[in-house]
């Protein structure tokens, strides 16, 4: 592969350090990536610094800018999907997608509009609200859509007028990487910059005294991190956490029509989704039924490398998260937990692990109460729906959760109780649109990103009054 360098403003960066970026199918390193230096981040912050005083100002330049940058993204498709597959471990169709969400969410930012709100405008005199962009961006995201969530803070954060600094998970490089170079003759120099690296990069670029917001994607220990930063500045911030996603299932759902939606809804991208299920509250009257269902379909599906046609899952991404989930489930089966479906890693090279469901497990037990992220699936029986309602909500997590019934005024009046930021029925994670607001309670998060809503979170309020207009 050609060798990636970091974009700081509008050029190619080159750095004497790399560092090695492992494919998680092979668990060999396949590549190397540049590692930046603090005068690296000095850099790029500066170059943003200094391109925003013009592109803040013209917004038709701006929404014509996206959109060129959308077909370019379009046209590398194949390229970045490739690159996204070898570092992250979907298979191709998977990375394939998520290039082409990444176009579609610069294109709904480049024509959504963030108009001038009038208040008052009469005989007394008029007053107006105006949104102002805010300058830098620090954008740092994870490794499980290094595209598609980079660009859940690109978008935005350039249709305001701000510019940007994107730092990706050192896992997945590559691909954000190489969307900085495909996007270094569409947008003016300085305008987006992409850096990479090891710890303590994150920490540098967040604690730099010309950023003026983060937009973070991680864990919600690192988000703590990262609020903690911001505070001494007052930079603004927000942070798109864990989750740990109940789907409730009512005692009157046909089991043949729902078992294949809820399974795809635990194990896409390999259960390395903040908002896939994690736990599932089955009614005791069809928990077996369910159980053995989920089960079924796990031992039908095809894992492997995300290259190989006809794969469904790939490798988890990397080794400490392929440790996290081993040790979660034998954990829950030292405790009791019956395994319906795999419950060991798959014995190649690679951090390939069997797709799981497990039972006879409840609430008290690590993998129920905790964010596993990978393909493992706990399934509780409950006999009380109140109950099952209660215990739902009784997580430092409120991301994402889902209801499912044949009457679905009964599951909208239950989805109306808990304690989430999203809630679907018949189907889970279903309102992840750019036009959506998208975000979490409690440990899971702070502000929103898309739609209108996160589009304002890259902007700050300005009031401007005066007499009465002519």
């Amino acid at each position: 592969m050609s060798e990636h360098t970091m974009t700081i403003g509008g050029a190619r960066a080159g750095t004497a350090r790399r560092f090695d970026v492992v494919n998680p199918a092979t668990g060999s390193v396949f590549a190397t990536a540049p590692a930046a230096a603090p005068d690296d981040v000095e850099a790029a912050v500066s170059a943003a610094h200094q391109a925003f005083a013009s592109w803040k100002r013209d917004e038709g330049a701006r929404r014509k800018a996206m959109h060129a940058a959308a077909d370019a993204v379009d046209a590398a498709g194949p390229e970045l999907a490739a690159l996204l597959t070898a570092e992250q471990g979907k298979p191709l169709t998977d990375a394939a997608t998520e290039v082409q969400r990444s176009a579609l969410w610069l294109r709904y930012h480049a024509d959504l509009e963030l108009p001038v709100e009038v208040v008052r405008d009469d005989a007394t005199g008029y007053a107006e609200v105006h949104r102002r962009p805010l300058g830098v961006v620090a954008a740092i995201t994870p490794w499980n859509f290094p595209l598609t969530l980079a660009m859940w803070k690109i978008a935005p954060a350039l249709r305001a007028g701000n510019t940007v600094v994107v730092k990706p998970s050192p896992f997945t490089p590559l691909a954000t990487l190489a969307l900085g170079e495909v996007l270094r003759p569409v947008l003016p120099p300085g305008v987006l910059n992409v850096i990479a690296g090891p710890d303590p990069l994150g920490s540098l670029l967040t604690g730099h005294r010309l950023v003026r917001k983060i937009s973070f994607t991680g864990s919600t220990e690192t988000g703590k991190r990262v609020a903690a930063a911001a505070a001494p500045d007052l930079k603004r911030v927000t942070l798109e956490l864990g989750g740990n996603d109940p789907a409730i299932v009512l005692p009157d759902v046909e089991i043949g029509t729902i078992a294949q939606r809820l399974f795809a809804s635990a194990f896409m991208n390999n259960g390395q989704v903040c908002l896939a299920v994690k736990r599932v509250y089955a009614h005791a009257s069809i928990c077996d039924e369910l159980v053995d269902a989920l089960a079924a379909i796990a031992r039908s599906v095809k894992v492997d490398d995300g290259t190989v046609e006809g794969a469904v899952l790939g490798p988890i991404n990397n080794r400490p998260q392929l440790d996290r989930v081993t040790s979660l489930v034998d954990d829950a089966i030292v405790r009791g937990a019956r395994v319906a479906a795999g419950g060991r890693a798959i014995d190649r090279p690679g951090y390939f692990y069997r797709p799981t469901i497990l039972t006879d497990v409840s609430d008290g037990v690590a993998i129920v109460d905790d964010e596993q992220f990978g393909p493992a699936l706990p399934v509780i029986r409950y006999d009380d729906v109140e109950d099952a309602v209660a215990r739902a909500n009784n997580s430092r997590f409120g991301l994402t959760a889902s209801v499912w019934s044949a009457d679905v005024a009964e599951a909208a009046r239950i989805a109306a109780d808990l304690d989430a930021g999203q809630v679907s029925l018949n189907v889970h994670g279903f309102g992840v649109w750019p036009d959506l607001p998208f975000g979490g309670h409690k440990w899971s998060g702070i502000g929103v990103e898309n739609g209108r809503w996160g589009l304002h979170a890259y902007t700050e309020t300005q009031v401007i009054t005066g007499p009465v207009r002519p």
